[in-house]
């Protein structure tokens, strides 16, 4: 393969995937050191505006998920006319595979595999972001037993207008309902694609097909599919009531949320009951239409009743009803009334004094005053009276007055230590905006909330923005290597690495002093950013000065070179300066090695000759 680097950092080292709109390769990270994969469009897609639209749409919806059950995305950009998104890279196999060389997957496992894929929708749903191709081939399964959703190539944000193209975009096996129609979809469409994807799993077949995509897509509005359990009898009857409702062609009838069908999918594997599938799914005899045979129809002949004499009263008795009835209201609309009435003014923003004012001036007094808040009006303000404005009444009435207690203020919920899909949600039906930031952090498990603005517990007004920063887990960072560069050079390095530097120093035979001998961990080496960095200096050779110990005694002389660092050897010659140093090497004052040899000669005196 040719070589190529995208950014300027993403270096190919193998095609691993191909795509209806773009290529897969494996690269490394040449900034972090780290293998990534990169999603490159096809030429022949990249000069269209709308696939590059879509492609970038990707990037932009993906990158702001964080969760274990989704692929990260880590970068995009464009080189020429080449665009590409660099995400997580992920090891292990897609259920499709899965399904095709082992067939049907164990209903407990696969309830396991869609409880996860529920989580990763979860979140992506709290930014109101619909994947629109949940299928076997986009969730892929690692070695430790992890969902990891991909591709949301297709996703987009619910307020995109790119839902009408002219085309239905995702897979015809897994598309619902409402997608392949071409209306508008929601979260219900992702977990009806799941329920497929679920249904795939525990029966090994789809559970609708045929020769084209088109028929298979006329299955999913029309059909109904069957039952899981009359393919595979073990399946258990809760699991088949979550796939079930999944599968119902009314969105409203399926579950409310990925959380809610999450939460069915974890009593089915507690061995717990879960909640049956709409009414609708067995309703369709008994709420069908019919026709009633009239009555008589089968005799041919008509019965013609018999005249009955009337009895006038109940006429005359309804006469008098409706007449006092009409009676009632007149008087009380006043037509009876003589009492002098004025217009009711309009004091809506007003204070209370001004209207107390302005109902004395037309001799209407003030009744009882509620308050209630108001967005609208300030504190203090009237907002609302009775009665109205226009309306006519007696001298003298009370007028209630409703006075606003100015905007409500809220109180800011607890956010730290939820998942992200749940502060979403919490401070969204707690009537504010959010603002979510991300940041390493090795003690906060990756996509929990470790803090948040304003603190909780705080007054603030509807739709303030509250700021949460979520953990991205622990960042990783490859060590530099700086053996033999100076202990300055290496320790700003290090720290600009985002480490901290411990520094040692020793005495080294051949690294020059001043430089690094060694570090600990080692270059290249991916470890927790902030981690300290541990480097052996050198001091240079460890070198002594001979101490002169000419015309010391052997004794004296052994320790005075000892204690130098030096070794001592001995040897004696015949002298009448009997236990005297006479010579030495190296001579006093030359320089040595710490622990190198000093020999000294000692003078022994001759024996005597007793013989003679």
């Amino acid at each position: 393969m040719d070589e190529m680097v995208f950014g300027r950092r993403y270096r190919v080292t193998e095609k691993i995937g191909s795509g209806g709109m773009a290529e897969v390769y494996q690269a490394v990270d040449e900034v972090l050191g780290r293998t990534v994969a990169v999603k490159v469009l096809h030429p022949r897609y990249a000069s269209d505006p709308g696939f590059v639209a879509r492609f970038r749409q990707e990037a932009q919806a993906a990158a702001n998920l964080s969760h274990p059950t989704i692929v990260n995305i880590y970068d995009w950009g464009r080189d020429d006319d080449t665009y590409f998104i660099v995400m997580e890279y992920v090891r292990g196999t897609d259920l499709k595979q899965i399904i095709e060389q082992r067939g049907a997957i164990a209903p407990m496992k696969a309830a396991e595999y869609a409880s996860q894929v529920c989580a990763a929708l979860s979140v992506a749903h709290g930014y109101d972001i619909i994947h629109r191709d949940i299928k076997p081939h986009n969730i892929v399964l690692t070695p430790d037993g992890t969902v990891k959703v991909m591709d949301f190539g297709i996703a987009r944000a619910g307020n995109s207008t790119m839902t009408q193209t002219g085309s239905v975009l995702g897979t015809a096996h897994y598309v619902s309902p409402e997608q392949a129609q071409g209306r508008a979809l929601g979260p219900a469409s992702d977990l009806y694609s799941l329920g497929v994807t679920l249904y795939e799993m525990v029966t090994g077949r789809v559970p609708f097909d045929a020769d084209t995509p088109v028929a298979v897509a006329l299955k999913q509005v029309n059909e109904e599919p069957v039952p899981p359990r009359e393919i595979d009898p073990e399946i258990p009857v809760a699991l088949e009531r979550v796939i079930m409702r999944a599968l119902q062609k009314d969105p409203s009838a399926r579950y409310a949320s990925a959380e809610e069908m999450r939460a069915d999918l974890r009593r089915v594997l507690g061995g717990g009951a879960v909640d049956a599938p709409p009414a609708a799914m067995a309703a369709g005899a008994a709420d069908a239409t019919s026709v009633m045979p009239a009555v008589g129809a089968a005799t041919g002949s008509r019965v013609r009743p018999i005249p009955e004499k009337r009895n006038p009263w109940p006429w005359i008795l309804g006469a008098l009803a409706v007449l006092l009835v009409g009676l009632g209201i007149a008087w009380a609309m006043g037509a009876f009334d003589t009492t002098e009435r004025v217009v009711v003014p309009d004091l809506i923003g007003m204070t209370l004094e001004e209207a107390s004012e302005e109902l004395a001036s037309v001799e209407l007094t003030v009744g009882p005053i509620q308050e209630r808040y108001s967005d609208e009006y300030e504190a203090g303000q009237i907002i609302d009276h009775s009665p109205e404005a226009g309306m006519e009444v007696p001298i003298g009435s009370e007028v209630v007055l409703t006075i606003s207690l100015g905007v409500e203020e809220l109180e800011v919920p607890d956010l730290i230590g939820m998942t992200e899909s749940d502060a979403i949600r919490l401070v969204r039906d707690s009537g504010f905006e959010i603002d979510i930031q991300r940041e390493f952090n090795s003690d906060v498990p990756d996509g929990q909330v470790f803090s948040q603005s304003p603190e909780a517990g705080t007054m603030a007004l509807p739709e303030d923005l509250i700021t949460i920063v979520v953990s991205r887990g622990t960042q990783l960072v490859r060590v530099p290597d700086v053996v033999n560069q100076t202990r300055d050079q290496a320790t700003s390095t290090l720290q600009s690495a985002g480490f901290r530097v411990n520094a040692t120093e020793e005495f080294h035979d051949s690294v020059p002093a001043g430089r690094v001998i060694s570090q600990s961990p080692e270059g290249g080496v991916s470890i927790d950013a902030g981690s300290t960095v541990t480097i052996r200096v050198s001091r240079g050779q460890d070198t002594v000065r001979v101490p002169d110990v000419i015309e010391l005694s052997e004794a004296q002389a052994r320790r005075d070179i000892e204690a130098a660092g030096l070794r001592v050897s001995v040897n004696y010659q015949v002298s009448p300066e009997d236990d005297v140093v006479l010579t030495q090497n190296p001579v006093p004052g030359a320089t040595a090695r710490r622990g190198d040899t000093v020999t000294i000669w000692v003078g022994r005196a001759p024996a005597e000759n007793n013989g003679g």
